[in-house]
């Protein structure tokens, strides 16, 4: 499996916006939550191409992720991989690259999502809850 992470432009938006609707689109209709035009405007708020990545196989986008600084630590913002493309490891390359920047990682997942379980398996402790959310942080070796 060749991986590669490789720099986000604005004009992938579009894109980045269906790719992020196929991943979330089952855990968000388990919600009663799947709204298009929320998805884009969650996406459009939090999109800064400076941090983010194309996960790609080969020359094919295959997910995406998006890493900001948050005072010391860093805030994984939004992490999709392309159904078709899960659990094949890719997810966990991405994570292992997450980690890699030395820095304490938070992130919010859906509840309900398949993800809980991906970011427990990766060594995130819960550190908080919401209506929708639940909130995680990895903290990195010191």
């Amino acid at each position: 499996m060749d991986l590669r992470l490789k720099p986000v432009q604005a004009s992938d938006f579009e894109a980045m916006h269906e790719l992020r609707m196929a991943a979330m689109r089952e855990s968000l209709e388990r919600l009663g939550r799947f709204d298009p035009e929320r998805s884009r405007a969650r996406l459009a708020a939090g999109f800064e191409p400076a941090h983010m990545r194309h996960i790609c196989r080969d020359a094919e986008r295959i997910g995406f992720l998006s890493l900001m600084p948050e005072g010391e630590a860093l805030n994984l913002k939004h992490f999709y991989v392309r159904p078709g493309e899960q659990g094949q490891g890719v997810g966990a390359w991405a994570m292992a690259w997450v980690q890699r920047q030395g820095r304490d990682v938070r992130l919010s997942a859906l509840k309900g999502s398949d993800a809980n379980r991906f970011y427990l398996r990766h060594g995130f402790v819960q550190v908080g809850e919401e209506e929708l959310d639940i909130q995680y942080c990895w903290s990195a070796p010191r």
